[in-house]
């Protein structure tokens, strides 16, 4: 190891987090922090600044990047970590990058390791283990450390097995390092547990300024309870341990090269985590289609367990279904959009042909999930005799199909994106498949799409047989049971498509976004995303035309008179204070002074008497 101070720079959007990292630094001599941020724009920054003064010396030369993957993400103009990481790597090569993250997925450890990350470590690491990674990365080495949670992403057929490398003995021969970490798990699971459900309530919409405050400082305390647990229990005396040959390591493994890289080769590694080893399974194509598939489908079914209340201001049909019927119908759709991916993949579809075919596949799944859903021979008894309901509910397809289904966003794009793992373009900017950003924005899209087509087969149960007693008993929430609240609802509906008509979707497309809703832990939640749509509103006429042009004029007008209202409020406070006030000021010093005066000559007056006398 060098004798020189190795110079670090800490990029988190976490300040507990960096404090606490530079405390542990702070430690050891060779172990300098010489600037730290939260956004990667301001790290570029630095170092750009750090590299045009080394002209002279080298002082300030940065030795060590030490990054987390997710800064970035909850600022909307932030850079995302993969994306930094790529930047970094193209503009300093000299400078390596050590990940410290609490994203720990095995497709994560790939990405970072493509984009020239020279190591990793996981939140929570103890403090000797990180610092041998810090150290052992900034002198030019590599440094993946052993991650134990990875959860499988496909399924395990037999296949030829890589086993993880054991701990060091040195560390198994402690039992009082071992005890304390054993005294730390419970703990740290717990404060994890909490800070994982801080963190989903933080994604409501709905939420209150002050109750968003109160929230992020929980957090806050929770990260610096796990920062100062991991300092007092986990073991930090322990000598750093020579690191065999991981199984993330792929850049010391001798068949390392992007065209024998797993994504390239169609390998795929797991951790199975009952015999505790790595299995590498050859597999094509259909692995990766099945792996993200199961990734998005099991994330979006375990938010499927709440009531699903709606949390934003917009009127939506299934708001009226119990719900155990509300869960019913979106794992319906779930499974058959699963089975609709299959037949898709099967019929050996390209990519390219998915766009011209979007409507029709949205259309099949909504014909098959409302089969499904209500029953193929499902009927009524009416006054006027037996009602078959599902005929007459697909009869409202072109209705529907112009009112919601065909309005759905971005169906093609997904699918595509599942199917074949093309790139998802996120503001303009292309994430593979697997990326932490591609798989957020498939999982928003793929929630939107269930929520429309859940809202496209019940609004013809609403058309049709909105308050017949045997529909209200069967599916109807108890505060919608009234034909009063029935009618209610269905006249917010109304209102809905009016406003989205004339105001809403030309507002969108003008700004040029689409509003997606989405599952969160708490209900159904609602957020933008930017898409170009030039050509819808070049074919925008009338009324919804109209309101781009008085936004256009608003946009246009707005800040030169609010500048010339601000100019003109300024000028009349300098005349009522400095003119008007001024002389109303003098008039009355002038009035208090002649009232003195008056009052000095009459006390005069009344004593002159008395003097004569």
């Amino acid at each position: 190891m060098s004798e020189r101070s190795l110079k670090l720079l800490l990029i988190d959007d976490d300040p507990i987090f960096r404090i606490g990292l530079r405390t542990v630094c702070e430690q050891f001599p060779d172990l300098q922090v010489v600037a730290e941020t939260a956004e990667g724009s301001e790290a570029l920054r630095l170092l750009e600044e750090r590299v045009k003064q080394e002209t002279g010396r080298a002082v300030d030369q940065v030795d060590l990047v030490i990054l987390e993957l997710g800064s970035g993400l909850s600022a909307p103009a932030g850079m995302p970590g993969l994306t930094l990481c790529d930047r970094l790597n193209t503009q300093y090569p000299q400078v390596p990058v050590l990940v410290i993250s609490a994203f720990s997925d095995l497709s994560v450890l790939t990405a970072v390791q493509r984009a020239g990350v020279k190591g990793f470590c996981p939140k929570g690491t103890a403090t000797a283990e990180l610092i041998a990674a810090i150290r052992e990365v900034a002198d030019g080495g590599t440094y993946w450390s052993d991650v134990k949670s990875l959860r499988s992403l496909v399924p395990r057929p037999s296949s030829a097995e890589v086993r993880m490398p054991a701990k060091s003995d040195a560390r198994a021969s402690r039992p009082l390092a071992n005890l304390r970490r054993t005294l730390s798990l419970p703990g740290l699971r717990q404060i994890d547990a909490t800070i994982e459900n801080l963190t989903v309530q933080l994604q409501n919409p709905a939420l209150s300024d002050l109750d968003r405050a109160v929230l992020q400082g929980r957090r806050r305390e929770l990260r610096a309870a796990r920062w100062l647990v991991n300092q007092v229990l986990a073991p930090n005396s322990l000598p750093p341990a020579p690191q065999p040959p991981s199984a993330y390591d792929w850049s010391e493994r001798e068949d390392f090269s992007p065209q024998n890289s797993p994504e390239a080769s169609g390998q795929t590694i797991e951790l199975d985590p009952e015999a505790g080893r790595l299995q590498r399974q050859t597999t094509g194509s259909e692995m990766s289609f099945r792996a993200l598939r199961s990734e998005l489908f099991e994330a979006t079914l375990a938010k499927l367990n709440s009531s699903l209340p709606n949390l934003t201001s917009v009127a939506l049909e299934i708001d009226i279904l119990r719900a155990e019927k509300k869960q019913e119908l979106l794992s319906i759709i779930l499974r058959q959009l699963e089975e609709v991916l299959d037949e898709l993949r099967f019929s050996e579809v390209q990519a390219d042909q998915l766009s011209e075919k979007q409507y029709a596949i949205v259309r099949d799944l909504w014909e098959k999930v409302t089969t499904e859903f209500f029953g193929k021979y499902y009927t009524l008894l009416l006054p006027v005799g037996e009602v078959e309901v599902v005929p007459v509910f697909l009869q409202e397809e072109a209705v529907v199909q112009n009112a919601i289904l065909n309005k759905i966003p971005q169906v093609a794009e997904f699918i595509a994106h599942v199917l074949f793992q093309t790139p998802l373009k996120i503001d303009n900017v292309a994430y593979p498949a697997g990326s932490t950003e591609a798989l957020l924005r498939a999982e928003a899209l793929l929630h939107n799409l269930m929520i429309q087509v859940a809202n496209a087969v019940i609004q013809p149960l609403l058309n049709y047989f909105p308050d017949v007693e045997e529909i209200k008993q069967s599916f109807y929430d108890r505060r919608w049971i009234s034909t009063r609240s029935i009618e209610k609802f269905r006249n917010n509906l109304s209102w809905k498509y009016r406003l989205e008509k004339y105001f809403g979707e030309p507002t969108a497309i003008f700004e040029s976004r689409y509003w997606l809703f989405l599952f969160t832990y708490r209900g159904i939640g609602k957020i933008p995303i930017y898409a170009p749509r030039r050509e819808e509103l070049m074919q925008l006429s009338g009324i919804p035309l109209a309101v781009t042009l008085v936004l256009e004029s608003r946009d246009a007008v707005a800040p030169r008179l609010r500048s010339a209202v601000a100019f003109a409020g300024n000028g009349v406070v300098y005349v009522l204070t400095q003119v008007i006030g001024r002389g109303l000021g003098l008039i009355g010093r002038g009035i208090i002074q002649g009232i003195g005066s008056s009052w000095q000559e009459s006390k005069f007056n009344k004593s002159s008497p008395r003097q004569n006398k």
